[in-house]
């Protein structure tokens, strides 16, 4: 009986391409899906993966999961894919799971906390072998491995991937106090940001470490929930109808930042020559924004490669679990920040 041809415009199963092939299911199975330490002549596996490719025959992901009970797939949750920071952090994470043979899922929450626990449950219901959260506050840990990036909560089974905040606000007030500025402003994170209080008690402790003045009036607090620089903009704006005096501004983050220099130059304020400015993240827009943005840098992509090779470590039983993993800042120094001459003023608010 002659063999029938499959049609090449017609989905073809396992079972259809054996019988083409006149072999066994399961010699095919074990080529296509590459499983060691069977004995199969080259000449056979090269006939087989030629015709798999002559008629578009794919192995089944969903079955070969249910066989080794592994996906192979990580879920990742985030507060939203539009900015600076997250995309670079989600950038490290997937780099590292694809050169690793790992697909991911990403879910973005928007900071709600219903969204966070409903998102996790599905991630983990379609298979998800783990778990990463950027900027995300979990509430209870999973029985999964899991990692937090900028977490800050304690939670039994979730490693925080964290940036020493402490070493990042001395890099910033230092920096600011050898340039002769004693009068400055802040600008606090969002209060649903995972980053903001401890970025802002860092600030709170070295600012008395180091003898730079905090005064109330000076500190500004940014609520709204955007990615870009409309951010800062109207914060500043707020402050400056104020007509406090100050010579410089630390920023919660470099999106806050781009946007206070807008407000201050739409002012008539020169920056850096009237007022410094600094930023956080180092975002990619940070170099350039007009002046160069001075920043904090995080390394974001390593951040995210880190919490990646973690989660992946877990699953590999390679490394033991660990609490916190802390990583460096580094202080980039560009256009927006100037020595304060001896004789200067601030800008009169008119």
């Amino acid at each position: 009986m002659k063999k029938k041809t499959p049609s090449k415009n017609e989905p073809i199963g396992l079972k259809q391409l054996a019988e083409y092939l006149g072999l066994n299911p399961a010699t095919i199975s074990v080529v296509l899906n590459e499983v060691p330490g069977r004995s199969i002549p080259q000449a056979t596996r090269d006939r087989i993966k030629a015709a798999a490719k002559q008629f578009n025959y794919q192995p089944s992901l969903l079955a070969r999961s249910l066989r080794n009970r592994r996906t192979l797939t990580i879920g990742i949750l985030v507060p939203e894919l539009g900015d600076g920071y997250h995309t670079q952090v989600m950038s490290g994470i997937g780099d590292h799971l694809m050169e690793a043979g790992y697909f991911y899922f990403t879910a973005h929450h928007r900071h709600r906390k219903n969204l966070v626990e409903e998102y996790s449950q599905m991630l983990l219901g379609r298979g998800a072998e783990a778990l990463i959260g950027i900027d995300t506050a979990f509430e209870h840990s999973f029985p999964v491995p899991t990692v937090a990036v900028a977490g800050h909560r304690t939670l039994n089974g979730i490693t925080n991937v964290v940036l020493d905040h402490r070493f990042a606000a001395e890099l910033v007030l230092t920096h600011l106090h050898s340039l002769g500025h004693r009068n400055i402003a802040f600008m606090r994170g969002q209060p649903f940001s995972s980053d903001s209080d401890e970025r802002w008690q860092s600030l709170v402790h070295a600012a008395g470490e180091i003898g730079v003045p905090i005064r109330p009036e000076l500190i500004v607090q940014l609520d709204q929930d955007i990615s870009s620089p409309e951010l800062g903009y109207p914060v500043m704006q707020r402050l400056l109808s104020s007509r406090h005096r100050f010579t410089a501004l630390v920023s919660f983050n470099d999106l806050a930042a781009i946007g206070a220099i807008r407000a201050l130059e739409d002012f008539g304020l020169r920056v850096p020559d009237d007022i410094s400015v600094i930023g956080f993240d180092d975002i990619k827009l940070a170099a350039f924004s007009h002046p160069r943005l001075t920043t904090i840098r995080q390394p974001m992509s390593n951040m995210g490669r880190i919490a990646a090779q973690c989660v992946l470590n877990q699953l590999n039983g390679s490394e033991r679990f660990r609490k916190q993993i802390t990583v460096e800042p580094e202080l980039v120094v560009r256009g927006s920040t100037k020595a304060l001459k001896p004789a200067s003023q601030p800008a009169e608010r008119v």
